[in-house]
């Protein structure tokens, strides 16, 4: 799949109005309700989508991250920033 945007840290990030979510037992299950496809997220992943129901660039998603969870500063940028492209590509974020 080609990438519709360049994704960097300084790139705001935004959940789209026609997903909705329920947390299930720690994890995110979102529903694009356009399509009708569910997807589900694990709870790392869960609080990546929590952050940007508001618009946040994504460096403050890494941030908010690295404050929750024990994890290496350039690993964690990797997966927030690969994260936030599959969502991108299932048409559930605006980057701007």
């Amino acid at each position: 799949m080609e990438d519709r945007s360049t994704l960097d840290e300084s790139s705001v990030i935004v959940a789209v109005d026609h997903a909705t979510s329920a947390q299930v037992e720690g994890e995110s299950v979102i529903l694009d309700m356009e399509e009708g496809v569910y997807y589900g997220l694990n709870p790392t992943g869960s609080r990546v989508w929590e952050a940007i129901q508001e618009e946040r660039r994504v460096e403050e998603v890494v941030s908010i991250i690295l404050e929750q969870y024990n994890v290496d500063p350039e690993k964690c940028r990797k997966d927030v920033v690969s994260l936030v492209k599959r969502l991108e590509e299932n048409d559930l974020v605006n980057v701007k």
